[in-house]
């Protein structure tokens, strides 16, 4: 990159790149340094872009009395993201915890956070170099394409790049296997320019084979302040000086330090600050990877054949502050609520999301988690059933009272025996009125029953000792 002279003193690198660089400085993200293909066997290892002496460093800190195994590991971690998967056993080593973890999901404190730009990603002759790349523990899980305001074909055409040259590429299949969250933007506010689908502003995805879509993104504001009360309370560190003269200088940008451009473009607010934030401050980025990443392998008939379709997903921001705002809720000790959707917004996506984050969440208290999924059609628990198993999580059913009554009396965490994740989805019409009581036997105090409501209307009647109606999300 040459230095920026006369009217190109302004480009999306000085106006979008740089400062969320150094924006990202202040999120508590180390700045790595420009890395060289030079150092491609010693600092990071060509196959992945994994910085090898910060991950070596941190596997020994996470996993001690592994130390021997972290080049093994690597190895293996090598092999995994050849896989045509979507990247799929790398991310199930990525968020395991027992008996080697790459990360610390519970203390942040304990992982290391870096950034750099123009990091080439390559595999035989062909390349591409991410504007900005994000490290954990030296793992690149997340990358950041940058344009300038109003650059030509806005954000469908970084969309098309992607979605066409990048993600079918199977000499990218490494690097995309291993990014877990994809960011673009263009450093403006959303615009859909007199269509419906907004095509500038700033938008992310997660990894495809062939087509991802770009989703919106906007931060929980409530009271409808002018800055989100995440965005301007975030606990930013103060940009190190002499850090940044190295991030300019690194790329050739000295120039700009003290022009009122530059400043302007590192405020919080900037549409591209404002996503980085929201998405990649290490609290929220570690939620995102753990609990906000979904595999989707469905089958259906089509003209008497059988259709597979293998997705990857990433939650919707909706999503993402519903189950935030859930156990937050819990921590207060509220044991149930309501979260409206509209029709097609992802409600059992959000059921599956949280079932993780629930159960992690009760796991801290020694309880274990058991859902249950109340619809009030047939047609909505064979799609219900279908959605939950197409992500992975084994389905029981309970097609009558007693059924379901005797799972109640079962103090049992699972009714099957595979360890995947359960749930038990069930027809409430199917449930005739039957006035007599259900005695119980004394409830596990190590067993937490959810029951996740499809519909409002829905109204559960157990016939409890101490009868209950629920709506939304309740525990008992």
């Amino acid at each position: 990159m040459s230095a920026p002279t006369g009217n190109d003193k302004f480009n999306e690198a000085t106006r979008v790149q740089m400062p969320g660089l150094v924006h990202l400085t202040r999120l508590g993200y180390e700045y790595y340094g420009k890395i060289s293909e030079e150092t491609a066997g010693t600092v990071y290892d060509p196959d992945t872009n994994i910085l090898r002496t910060v991950f070596l460093q941190q596997f020994g800190k996470l996993n001690p009395g592994h130390e021997g195994e972290a080049e093994q590991t690597l190895r293996a971690i090598r092999q995994e993201l050849d896989n045509d998967d979507l990247g799929r056993s790398f991310y199930k080593r990525l968020t395991s915890v027992s008996p080697i973890k790459l990360i610390d999901f519970e203390n942040p404190a304990n992982n290391t956070f870096h950034c750099t730009a123009e990091f080439t990603c390559k595999r035989d002759q062909d390349e591409f170099r991410p504007d900005i790349t994000l490290f954990i523990n030296g793992l690149p899980l997340v990358f950041i394409e940058v344009k300038k305001p109003n650059n030509h074909g806005g954000m469908v055409a970084e969309s098309q790049r992607m979605n066409k040259q990048r993600f079918p590429n199977k000499k990218f299949r490494r690097f995309i296997n291993i990014t877990q969250l994809m960011l673009f933007s263009n450093n403006m506010e959303y615009d859909a320019m007199g269509g419906i689908v907004p095509v500038q502003g700033a938008f992310y995805c997660t990894g495809a084979r062939s087509s991802a879509p770009f989703n919106c993104f906007r931060e929980e504001n409530n009271g409808n302040s002018s800055i989100a009360p995440f965005i301007k309370d975030y606990p930013y560190k103060d940009i190190d000086e002499v850090v940044e003269k190295k991030i300019l200088s690194d790329f050739n940008c000295q120039v700009i330090h003290h022009a009122p451009e530059y400043q302007t473009n590192l405020g919080i607010n900037t549409p591209t600050n404002r996503i980085i934030t929201s998405m990649c401050s290490p609290e929220r980025l570690l939620f995102i990877i753990k609990y906000g990443i979904a595999y989707v392998k469905m089958e259906r008939e089509v003209d008497g054949k059988i259709e597979s379709t293998d997705q990857k997903h990433i939650m919707r921001y909706q999503q993402l502050f519903a189950a935030l705002a859930v156990r937050q809720k819990l921590d207060e000790g509220k044991k149930s609520g309501v979260i409206w959707h509209t029709q097609g917004s992802g409600k059992t996506a959000l059921s599956y999301y949280m079932t993780y984050v629930l159960t992690d969440y009760f796991a801290k208290q020694n309880k274990v988690a058991k859902f249950y999924f109340i619809v009030d059609r047939l047609d909505l628990l064979e799609q219900a059933s279908q959605e939950f198993e197409a992500r992975g999580i084994e389905v029981k059913t309970a097609n009558t009272r007693s059924e379901l009554m005797e799972q109640f009396r079962n103090n049992q965490a699972q009714e099957g025996n595979s360890g995947q994740a359960e749930i038990t989805v069930v027809n409430i019409q199917r449930f005739a009125e039957d006035k007599e009581k259900v005695k119980l036997p004394a409830y596990a105090t190590n067993l937490q029953r959810i029951f996740i409501i499809d519909d409002e209307r829905v109204i559960i009647r157990t016939k409890l000792e101490k009868p209950s109606k629920i709506k939304g999300l309740a525990l008992i």
